[in-house]
């Protein structure tokens, strides 16, 4: 029977493992063993996890970044964002969360990543293994990354999407719904602030980005003085996708459109308007 080569010839094993590594390797068991006792001998209280959460998602900072959105095939993707997920991870207790590189393969080009999290009280863990191409996708095709700090970002951007989702999946439903519904709350109160202050602002904000004020208008279908409150919380997260790459301008506000009937008829008012004398071919002044 033939084998493959790698059968024949497998990779040798390290020889070795450092000081460092076989430290690290202690610490990380032993810390693995002392949140699950700790975790036993402290079990959460749940009034209190939520007591923390309901106070987290009435602050502003949080409520505008609960949120993403983005564009695939058409159509406008949103949820509930990894900082959210991370500040519930953080109020609910005795939950673990991370993202870990596995394996990186230059030759290849990719990375091996794992997303866990793990509820240490209730031994309830979620966990999924990927990989990540060293590739970022343009506007003129993909880009091969080699630089490391590209790569170390790419990894992290496609990580943290998993780390959200295996947080959400350790989280009760209840438990992430109400902080959803809450951080939306906080965005339609504006932290107090009156609602043609915070129309203002939203305005001010995108021309700073290049979206005007009418295209805004176009989008919502409305005069900026008929914006209610969930307009304005719409803006602030399409504001902050857009700034944080997610999303484009283009993409949320599409610039008008002028059919070739519109240019004729343009054309046929402009003609009209000039002076028999001065049409072209008239023979008059220009």
């Amino acid at each position: 029977m033939n084998y493959p080569a790698e059968r024949m010839n497998p990779a040798p094993a390290p020889t070795r493992i450092g000081q460092g590594t076989a430290v690290e390797q202690s610490r990380a068991a032993a810390e693995v063993q002392a949140a699950v006792v700790v975790a036993q001998q402290c079990p959460r209280d749940i009034t209190a996890a939520v007591a923390q959460m309901r106070q987290s998602c009435a602050q502003t900072f949080l409520a505008e970044r609960a949120f993403y959105r983005y564009s695939r095939a058409g159509s406008t993707v949103t949820g509930p964002s990894v900082h959210l997920a991370r500040e519930l991870a953080r109020c609910w207790g005795n939950l673990q969360y991370g993202l870990v590189e596995l394996r990186r393969d230059d030759e290849y080009g990719q990375s091996e990543m794992q997303a866990f999290a793990w509820d240490v009280q209730t031994n309830s863990r979620n966990s999924s293994t990927f990989i990540v191409p060293h590739r970022r996708d343009t506007k003129s095709g993909p880009k091969q990354l080699t630089d490391m700090r590209d790569i170390y970002e790419s990894n992290a951007n496609n990580g943290a999407r998993r780390v959200r989702e295996a947080i959400f999946a350790i989280l009760p439903p209840w438990f992430v719904e109400e902080a959803k519904d809450l951080c939306t709350r906080t965005l339609r109160d504006g932290g107090g602030k009156p609602l043609n202050i915070r129309i203002a602002d939203a305005i001010k904000a995108f021309e700073g980005i290049g979206v005007t004020a009418d295209r805004i208008e176009t989008k919502l279908g409305r005069l900026s003085g008929k914006w209610t409150e969930h307009d304005v919380s719409q803006l602030q997260v399409i504001y902050r996708s857009i700034t944080q790459g997610e999303v484009t301008a283009e993409e949320e506000f599409p610039p008008p459109r002028v059919t070739a009937e519109e240019i004729n008829q343009s054309a046929t008012g402009a003609t009209a308007a000039w002076p028999e004398a001065a049409q072209p071919g008239s023979g008059g002044a220009p």
